[in-house]
């Protein structure tokens, strides 16, 4: 992962990766984690996305790992919340209400200073790492997350039609990844429409990994 790349996305605006509704996935399959009431649900990379807009409104606490402070400035203002911030070894810690986010490396973040989440949601970190840094990820997160039940959001195309990313992760990668530590169940798929950035065809799948 190259910071400067997604730091340059960020102030370019390039962001077409930033949904402008919650995703129909999360909105879907998320009551397939059967969290408790107020639960606290870690987004690593999360950005600004509305898909924590929608999980405030569902009434979890939210938790966030990215490495654009801009993202996360903008994400405060975009929900009327002013933040308190402070330093944490090499992060930035924003919180407010039922939201923080951690700012900087998600590999600087530790198990002690994440604290406990109830599941993790992934729609952004894993589909945005090169393929040759998805397994130090997945390790990572397992290990920072005390192995919590995930929904992973990722997508399925030809790979060397579209350079990525967000690159293509596919069943038997996801099986690579985590089935050591998780039951895997595809809960969802959908045909992106027009197409990934209208240059492919893309399936936008939905995977629940549960404690084994």
């Amino acid at each position: 992962m190259n910071p400067e790349f997604w730091q340059e996305k960020w102030q370019k605006r390039e962001i077409a990766f930033h949904q402008a509704a919650a995703n129909p996935l999360l909105v879907r399959c998320f009551k397939q984690l059967a969290l408790a009431p107020g639960a606290r649900v870690f987004l690593p990379l999360c950005g600004k996305s509305l898909d924590i807009h929608w999980l405030l409104t569902q009434g979890y606490q939210v938790v966030g790992a990215e490495l654009s402070e801009m993202a996360v400035q903008e994400l405060f203002a975009e929900l009327g919340l002013t933040p308190t911030v402070s330093s944490i070894g090499k992060l930035q810690h924003y919180h407010a209400a039922e939201l923080e986010v951690f700012v900087g490396d998600i590999f600087e973040l530790s198990q002690a200073t994440l604290g406990p989440v109830a599941a993790i949601y992934d729609r952004a970190a894993l589909v945005a790492l090169p393929a040759e840094m998805r397994q130090r990820y997945a390790k990572h997160l397992i290990e920072i997350s005390q192995c919590a039940p995930q929904l992973v959001i990722c997508f399925e195309y030809d790979q060397a039609l579209l350079a990525g990313p967000p690159f293509s992760v596919n069943s038997e990668e996801m099986l690579n990844l985590y089935s050591h530590a998780y039951q895997l169940n595809c809960l969802a798929e959908l045909e992106v429409p027009g197409g990934l950035k209208k240059k492919c065809q893309a399936t936008e799948l939905a995977w629940l990994l549960s404690q084994r």
